[in-house]
């Protein structure tokens, strides 16, 4: 046990919180102990101390920031200062809070992926004709996140924006592509704790899951009724690149007191899987464009 907290506190670990990485990391943290020598553990704090900013706590101490990312004080601070060297947080000399900039992170992620470019038409038309909020997102572990999405003014029961993270077995962004891995894959993906921070009223056993995802797989969407939270309601579809692999899922997303099921499925389902065809066509067609690679060399 000697030897264990001398290694911590070379690295900058703090012993007493060391408990905290897991809680941490179950939390919506990030593993910090890699799996080979190429992991770089001061980037993983860097990041997990960007990822300890969440809804609820804004602003942070020094002290507050060490204990929620498991790291020693002078570990922190070192890297809260650096950050703010690099514009991405703040402080009035007291507290820290991260700065716009780190929306650079995750927007970069989508503009890469050309899928906000692809999407946004297309959902901009859903959203008309529906007049509900409509949304994408993808697998991440044992939860989705979304990277894009076109809202309407309504009041939901929970805010949700790009980089939002929920469990994806009770949603219905989830379950389209949930349903579309293999057995062992999916075992494994859901085996993943969650990192959404979120408790979804539906917690089905085992059978119940394998039932409700071998539905959506022969149905081809999926449907969630108040089993994230009390009054969601949405429908989905699986979106799918060039070769048919599902790569994400469109939802349309509405309050289960204003709609009813029925308005949901009859009515916005056979838009939104028109919606999910066109997207997944025009996805098909960007892979379908030839890299073209320009030569150094002088001609």
């Amino acid at each position: 046990m000697g030897d264990v907290t001398f290694v911590q506190r070379r690295a900058g670990v703090n012993p007493r919180r060391y408990a905290a990485r897991r809680a941490t990391a179950e939390g919506g943290g990030m593993p910090r102990e890699g799996t080979g020598p190429d992991f770089i553990e001061a980037l993983a704090r860097g990041l997990e101390v960007i990822t300890a900013f969440r809804p609820g706590r804004p602003a942070m101490t020094l002290a507050e920031v060490a204990t929620a990312a498991g790291l020693a004080r002078p570990t922190a601070r070192r890297i809260l200062l650096t950050l703010e060297e690099l514009g991405y947080v703040r402080t009035d000399g007291r507290d820290y809070s991260l700065t716009p900039r780190v929306l650079d992170l995750g927007v970069a992620y989508v503009h890469s992926t050309g899928l906000w470019d692809v999407a946004r038409p297309h959902l901009e038309r859903l959203v008309a004709r529906t007049n509900e909020s409509c949304s994408i997102a993808q697998l991440d572990g044992s939860d989705i996140v979304y990277v894009a999405r076109v809202a309407v003014p309504k009041i939901v029961g929970l805010s949700v924006q790009i980089g939002t993270r929920f469990p994806a077995l009770p949603t219905s962004l989830g379950k389209v592509q949930l349903a579309a891995l293999p057995p062992e894959e999916l075992e494994a993906v859901l085996a993943e704790p969650t990192r959404s921070g979120l408790v979804p009223r539906w917690q089905p056993d085992r059978a119940e899951r394998d039932a409700e995802l071998r539905e959506v797989r022969a149905r081809g969407w999926a449907l969630t009724d108040e089993q994230l939270a009390l009054g969601i309601r949405s429908v989905a579809a699986p979106l799918r690149d060039g070769s048919g692999r599902v790569i994400a899922g469109v939802n349309v997303n509405c309050h289960a007191a204003e709609t009813p099921v029925e308005r949901l499925v009859e009515h916005h389902l056979p838009l939104l899987l028109q919606t999910a065809g066109e997207i997944s066509a025009d996805f098909a067609r960007l892979d379908a464009i030839p890299a073209v690679v320009v030569s150094g060399k002088a001609g």
